[in-house]
């Protein structure tokens, strides 16, 4: 095989452009390996992103919040006789938030540990009613369980802490007993006081029961401050009104407005008000309000609507009833304010 002189003439040029190219792609091939981070990214992690998932922008300082809104409902059930129906599931109730309808996350029908405040008249009015008031009281101390707490304010002119938090039922009898009916009626400053002294409360469940005639005449607060205080508070009101029969009854604005008073701000927490004319009842409904504490139903959802506006959102919970059961009544509070920001 022979070669011409000008194909001979080419080669080491051709050669050098090889050599050249040669070494530049091995310098290549060991950047990459020495430094793989100045490599392309692996496909792995590229397929981990969801480039279709919106991303919220945190701010350097800015906090990160979990979700974690857990809206928390106690609901009572009664047949027409007004007695308790129990053995309900969660597909039986259905939740609405400002008419929107929200999903059941949690549901107990347990006896769990209550935090209770007992609000008792001891105005003038109630002289000749005092003592089954107290009886009444007793009655409902007595239906305690191990873990349950009380507290007692007493009124008259003024609201005043008997006793604050306690698990010692007798010296909560000692104290009311010892107590005397006289003077005008600062209703509205105990349900205050009350609220305030629930704020240390240790148990999860609150509620308030109300010993009264209803009548207010003495208060440095007003209905409008209550029922806004009684909106925020996370607490069941119920009240016991004592009531003489109504052509005994005095004509007082305030005693004349007293059922009425107690019924409106019992309804607003989903708790009840009941009315009794004859003394001799009230020990029986002292002992049914502890029952119907212990036999609600409790139900969880976390609200659709996720601002944290501070608005008082309307809550309304409607029954599927079972099949074959009488109508059925339903207690429930009526709303919550949002958390703020």
């Amino acid at each position: 095989m022979t070669l011409d002189g000008d194909h001979v003439k080419c080669m080491p040029v051709a050669t050098r452009i090889l050599s050249i190219t040669f070494m530049f792609l091995l310098l290549i091939a060991l950047v990459v390996l020495i430094f793989p981070a100045l490599g392309f990214p692996q496909s792995g992690v590229a397929n981990d992103v969801k480039h279709d998932t919106p991303g919220q922008v945190i701010k350097q300082g800015q906090p990160v919040h979990i979700d974690v809104d857990l809206a928390l409902v106690n609901v009572t059930v009664t047949d027409p006789y007004n007695r308790l129906v129990t053995g309900l599931e969660p597909d039986n109730f259905r939740v609405f938030e400002n008419n929107v309808e929200q999903e059941i996350r949690y549901f107990s029908s347990e006896d769990v540990p209550i935090s209770i405040g007992v609000i008792f008249d001891l105005s003038g009015s109630m002289a000749n009613k005092v003592g089954k008031a107290k009886e009444a009281a007793s009655q409902f101390f007595k239906t305690a369980n191990p873990q349950d707490e009380f507290f007692l304010v007493s009124f008259n002119e003024r609201a005043e802490v008997m006793s604050a938090f306690t698990s010692n039922i007798e010296d909560l009898q000692s104290r009311i007993i010892s107590a005397s009916a006289k003077g005008r009626t600062a209703l509205l400053d105990a349900i205050y006081l009350g609220l305030s002294q629930m704020r240390t409360a240790r148990n999860a469940k609150r509620a308030l029961l109300i010993i009264s005639d209803g009548g207010d005449n003495n208060s440095r607060y007003n209905e409008k401050d209550i029922k806004k205080l009684v909106r925020e508070s996370d607490t069941q009101l119920y009240s016991v009104g004592v009531f003489d029969p109504f052509e005994y009854r005095s004509r007082t604005p305030e005693e004349l407005n007293g059922p009425s008073l107690l019924t409106e701000v019992t309804e607003l927490t989903g708790g009840r008000a009941f009315t009794i004319e004859n003394v001799n009842e009230l020990p029986d409904i002292a002992a049914k309000i502890s029952a119907e504490l212990r036999n609600q139903y409790v139900l969880g959802y976390r609200p659709s609507n996720k601002s944290h506006d501070a608005r008082w959102r309307k809550i309304k919970v409607k029954l599927r009833a079972p099949k074959g059961l009488p109508p059925l009544s339903i207690y429930a509070k009526t709303g919550y304010y949002a958390p703020g920001l």
